[in-house]
């Protein structure tokens, strides 16, 4: 469906998230045939603004043709290729809507370190992340209309409210929870089955409005590395390399990962933890905000940023918000701690900031309001 409020979409992507100017590289890719929808209009506005654009075209049911049998040396070479391509552009849009995001669940564990390690890491981690403007978002699809359980014509209209938001607000609106998480050094979290203590002293806060992800809402920053003790009781479900976890539950002793545990699955969870050293330390803590999003969908790029919520990551930090821990993981999961999920705490240095999902500062809270943040058309 070539919905009208793509042109809104790909404007705010062209113009505001990436930044985009005459005489600069979009690097496009594409990711299931319905999101072509909105691949037009973007590379429309992007060479009207002057810009010279490239574009991928890929989905899972494609990939998987070349993970689920390519060697070392392949995998090397794919990297190589798709690293040449990064280094020329100075924007990247991951434009992501496959048709089902459970098609790479059966693949060989080895071939997927190999795809972690070998291409995501060097292309994506490495370059993407630290040397490339870039936003990542979903299409409205069949299969996330699913995943909701909505209808498409609902989920389309919650998607677009989502994802057009007052981004320049919401930038605004976090000065404040910046500045005070950049003055704490402890910070507890508590919930059902999560009694979490580290610091994140010293640590950069990064604001994140619009910039990277559609739909965003989120600050993050990182714990230090070794201070992480305690338990945590992921209440939202979580998909990795096409396989769902519920209830995974950690428990840290000097920041490391020394159990870990699911409802089911926890031979796979523990082999994911495995993949390299840095995979049982965490490399980023972050409070999700965007008043729009309050259920749970096993999309991470919606889950990180509900309302009420906070992910606590294992694996890689970024370069922004350093802690030394690198890993070809990076695993958003979600505790969501408003009263219909249990309820929850979060204290920094020993005061209350936020119960029940709501800041108990009334004035920071309205800040993150729908009403505030709603877009003005």
């Amino acid at each position: 469906m070539n919905d009208p409020r793509n042109e809104t979409l790909a404007k705010l992507l062209v113009d505001y998230s990436t930044g985009l100017k005459k005489g600069e590289t979009l690097y496009l890719e594409v990711k299931g045939k319905d999101a072509l929808d909105l691949a037009r209009p973007i590379l429309r506005r992007a060479t009207e603004k002057g810009a010279t654009t490239f574009w991928y075209y890929n989905d899972e049911s494609i990939m998987r043709q070349f993970v689920g049998h390519a060697g070392e040396a392949q995998f090397k070479k794919l990297a190589k290729i798709h690293l040449g391509l990064m280094k020329q552009a100075d924007c990247y849009i991951g434009l992501r809507g496959s048709d089902n995001p459970f098609d790479m669940a059966d693949m060989p564990a080895k071939q997927m370190d190999m795809l972690q390690k070998l291409f995501m890491q060097p292309v994506h981690m490495k370059q993407r992340l630290n040397h490339t403007r870039w936003v990542v978002l979903r299409y409205p699809n069949a299969a996330m209309a699913q995943l909701a359980k909505t209808s498409s014509e609902s989920f389309a209209d919650f998607f677009y409210d989502v994802c057009c938001a007052d981004y320049p607000r919401m930038d605004k609106a976090m000065d404040r929870l910046v500045a005070l998480m950049r003055r704490t050094d402890k910070v507890r979290l508590t919930s059902r089955g999560t009694d979490l203590s580290f610091s994140i002293k010293n640590i950069p806060v990064i604001k994140c409005a619009g910039k990277v992800n559609i739909p965003d809402g989120e600050v993050f920053t990182a714990p230090v590395r070794d201070s992480v003790n305690g338990t945590i009781r992921y209440n939202t479900p979580t998909l990795h390399d096409g396989i769902v976890y519920h209830g995974v539950t950690l428990t840290f002793k000097n920041g490391r990962i020394v159990e870990a545990v699911a409802d089911a699955n926890s031979d796979k969870l523990n082999k994911v933890f495995d993949t390299d050293a840095g995979a049982r330390y965490v490399g980023e803590f972050a409070i999700g905000l965007n008043p729009f999003v309050r259920e749970p969908m096993l999309d991470t790029l919606f889950d990180e940023k509900i309302a009420g919520s906070f992910h606590f990551t294992p694996g890689n930090s970024y370069d922004d918000a350093d802690n030394g821990n690198k890993s070809a993981v990076h695993w958003d999961m979600v505790v969501i701690q408003r009263p219909e999920y249990g309820g929850g705490e979060m204290w920094f240095d020993g005061k209350l900031i936020r119960k029940d999902g709501r800041f108990t500062d009334a004035s920071l809270e309205r800040q993150f309001s729908k009403e505030n943040l709603r877009a003005r058309r």
